[in-house]
């Protein structure tokens, strides 16, 4: 009978031990999960970048660093590719072992995405898209992408031109023209180049000579646009399809004794405030915008999920079109 009271006590003693410490310590933290407690309740938010090509991408790059802060609720993880796809790849999945709460993806190129991006869904951290798309089979594997409408600004630069020339009693002569297009196989490539070759048979007095990329670099635009003022001795317009590019070209035909902006049309595109400065002092045309400020768009979209709530697929951003006619007076509203 003693033995049996024994062992009751010491069950009774056993149990108020494990009720006193289930009271008393901090429950454990799963190493995966939703990402929330581990920064002081912090959204944690990993951004993929391209790089720093561009001054439109510095600006991108700037949008999200101000928007994703503390103050605002959120802990930024930023990673630079530097242009390189494998480099971007393995930031993602430094995302999801570091379990952040959202991944954010400005993709090098359109394709190559199908893996990684599986790997996040199986996480369960929602991927954002931010500036270029991606060709997937399965749209799942995003939730939503963030940018400017590029095939649009293609029409754009396109119809912009053709009022241009009809201004200066152009319209009806030939016109010879060259493209610097984006890196290969990038979004803001492909869409642009395909809305300026959707137009272009409106116009058939206009002759596109030779397309080449100048992947997004003042320094390629330039090497690329003396190949071409070498290989042709007539060029109207030089389409860039950034404004850096765009700069690249005004040195390489300034270089060539001629002058940007009067012997040669030179449109880009970001609208950037170096674009403008361009525009006034008569090298560049036109610049057709790109919003680079995609951070508050993208918060936007975390605040929605964060309350359960569907989200749209695509976000475009408000974009214009501004000549070096109305330069001088809006360069100083300008915030990129």
């Amino acid at each position: 009978m003693k033995g049996k009271k024994k062992i009751i006590s010491l069950l009774l003693m056993s149990i108020l031990t494990l009720v006193l410490w289930g009271c008393t310590s901090e429950p454990a933290s799963k190493p995966g999960g939703d990402g929330k407690g581990k920064d002081n309740d912090l959204i944690v938010v990993g951004y993929a970048q391209v790089g720093a090509e561009s001054d439109w991408r510095t600006a991108n790059t700037v949008s999200f660093q101000e928007t994703f802060v503390e103050e605002n609720g959120y802990k930024l993880i930023f990673d630079d590719a530097q242009q390189k796809q494998e480099n971007q790849i393995k930031a993602i999945r430094n995302f999801i072992q570091q379990d952040v709460d959202y991944i954010v993806l400005a993709p090098v190129v359109e394709t190559g995405w199908e893996t990684v991006l599986e790997e996040a869904k199986e996480a369960g951290i929602p991927v954002i898209l931010s500036d270029r798309m991606i060709d997937v089979s399965d749209d799942s594997l995003y939730t939503a992408w963030v940018g400017g409408n590029f095939v649009k600004e293609g029409h754009d630069c396109v119809d912009w031109l053709a009022g241009y020339l009809e201004e200066l009693g152009r319209a009806d002569e030939e016109i010879n023209i060259v493209t610097l297009q984006g890196t290969i196989g990038s979004s803001a490539q492909v869409g642009r180049t395909k809305g300026v070759e959707e137009k272009l048979p409106e116009h058939p007095n206009w002759n596109m000579l030779d397309k080449q990329t100048g992947e997004f670099t003042q320094s390629k635009g330039q090497e690329v646009m003396e190949s071409f003022l070498k290989s042709y001795d007539d060029i109207d317009v030089v389409i860039a399809e950034n404004d850096n590019m765009a700069f690249g070209a005004i040195d390489a035909i300034k270089a060539a004794g001629k002058d940007p902006g009067e012997d040669i049309i030179i449109i880009g595109f970001d609208a950037v405030k170096a674009a403008f400065e361009a525009m006034i002092a008569g090298d560049m045309n036109c610049s057709v915008e790109c919003n680079p400020l995609h951070g508050p768009r993208v918060a936007e979209i975390i605040q929605k999920l964060e309350k359960g709530e569907e989200v749209e697929k695509t976000w475009y951003v408000d974009e214009g079109v501004f000549p070096a006619s109305e330069a001088a007076k809006l360069i100083d509203s300008r915030p990129y």
